[in-house]
């Protein structure tokens, strides 16, 4: 039988690889020349000599190697052998360790990055790790509960954040179906949440919706006294109510005068990833007075990439801001007047006034045709029809500007 003192003065001399020292019931202390010491214990299963390692001295005092050899005993007198039960619980741990929430969001977040666009991809984890990790993310993903999440929902809500919150639970959602695809828990609790979070109010863009103020509206353009650049900028937001980000990043690559065509690559659009790789480009028929305003844009920035430049540099194009504060200095407020008003205030006067084809209004939008299988066997592009109409939106926006009598035209 060792003893602590024993244990503690074992050494092995330099010409033998080891030496064991026995305890007792199979346990052992081996020692090699360098000085490291480990305990075993040997033992029989299936008819086979095996030893199972219990760890080294003096990490692990000789009492506390006793009681291991005897708890592994244990194991083997009922029919487990503990070589195979360590490797078990050890791939139990791995598996475990990868399954909390935060784990499996992350891995779920990395198989998306070629899918998702970069702005999704980003605010995706962006918010988990506001507003989920911290509370939901080192929790096994099996053991969240729906009032567990709903609980967690709650701290957004009560910053004033709904939007936000409906799209943690979507998003949360997203981790729970892959979990449960990957066989990392049984159950999706944020669809059980549907319809127990604060509603979101939708707030519409401010717009000019009314033929009379519209001509206002143009009327205020024309004597707007800031720089020209921007004053095209807003009449061609008017003339071709594409949206803002479209209008204000136009590039002379996409512009042809001669044919009266404005041609938006893809890649440009706000459409899905494969979207922007594979779909058609969206194409704008130029009014003449929409040609013309550009002609006027090509002796101030035609040597340059964009129609629109920065005013800081040619390099970039316009500020996401110009529009709108350039609507602010002629006296629009922002729940009067925005960027992307100009396509409201479109939609809304051809089909109310001008009795235009809504589907051709849409198309003009590049809004995607409804219902799961309309972009897939919906083909239209309706080009003669949108020509007609931006050239009528044109010449009627002319009429307003000059405030002329208006008189709804059938389409």
């Amino acid at each position: 039988m060792l003893t602590e003192i024993a244990c503690k003065a074992a050494t092995c001399p330099d010409d033998r690889p080891r030496v064991r020292f026995t305890d007792a019931g199979g346990l052992y202390l081996e020692v090699t020349p360098n000085g490291a010491k480990r305990w075993f214990w040997k033992y029989r299963f299936d008819a086979k000599e095996k030893r199972l390692s219990l760890g080294s001295y003096p990490a692990v005092k000789l009492k506390a190697a006793r009681l291991a050899r005897d708890d592994a005993r244990r194991l083997q007198s009922q029919g487990s052998d503990p070589v195979q039960r360590r490797k078990i619980d050890k791939a139990t741990a791995r598996i475990n360790s990868g399954t909390t929430y935060q784990k499996v969001a992350i891995e779920f977040h990395a198989i998306k990055v070629k899918e998702w666009s970069a702005a999704h991809f980003t605010k995706w984890i962006r918010l988990q790790e506001a507003n989920l990790f911290p509370w939901i993310g080192p929790l096994p993903i099996a053991d969240i509960t729906a009032p567990l999440l709903l609980e967690t929902l709650r701290r957004v809500e009560a910053r004033g954040r709904n939007e936000t919150a409906h799209s943690l639970r979507q998003y949360a959602g997203q981790v729970f179906r892959y979990g449960m695809a990957t066989g990392r828990c049984t159950q999706d609790p944020a669809h059980a949440l549907r319809g127990a979070l604060q509603a979101v109010i939708v707030k519409h863009m401010a717009a000019v919706l009314e033929p009379k103020q519209a001509g206002e509206l143009l009327r205020a353009i024309d004597a707007y006294q800031g720089h020209p650049t921007t004053r095209e900028a807003l009449i061609l937001s008017a003339l071709l109510f594409q949206r803002p980000g479209n209008i204000r990043q136009m590039e002379w690559a996409w512009v042809d005068l001669d044919g009266a065509m404005l041609t938006i690559p893809a890649a440009a659009m706000k459409r899905t990833v494969q979207g922007k790789r594979t779909g058609k480009p969206h194409l704008v028929p130029l009014a003449p007075q929409a040609v013309a305003s550009l002609q006027r844009m090509h002796t101030l920035s035609g040597s340059g990439r964009y129609v629109f430049p920065s005013l800081l540099t040619g390099e970039r194009p316009m500020s996401d801001n110009t529009v709108n504060a350039a609507l602010r200095r002629m006296g629009y407020t922002n729940s009067e007047m925005t960027a992307h008003g100009f396509r409201a205030m479109a939609r809304t006067i051809l089909g109310e006034h001008l009795e235009t084809d809504p589907e051709v209004i849409e198309a003009q939008l590049a809004h995607g045709k409804s219902g799961p299988l309309g972009m897939a066997y919906d083909r239209t592009t309706y080009m003669a029809q949108r020509r007609k109409m931006m050239n009528e939106w044109a010449d009627y926006l002319d009429k307003l500007r000059k405030g002329a009598d208006v008189i709804a035209l059938r389409a």
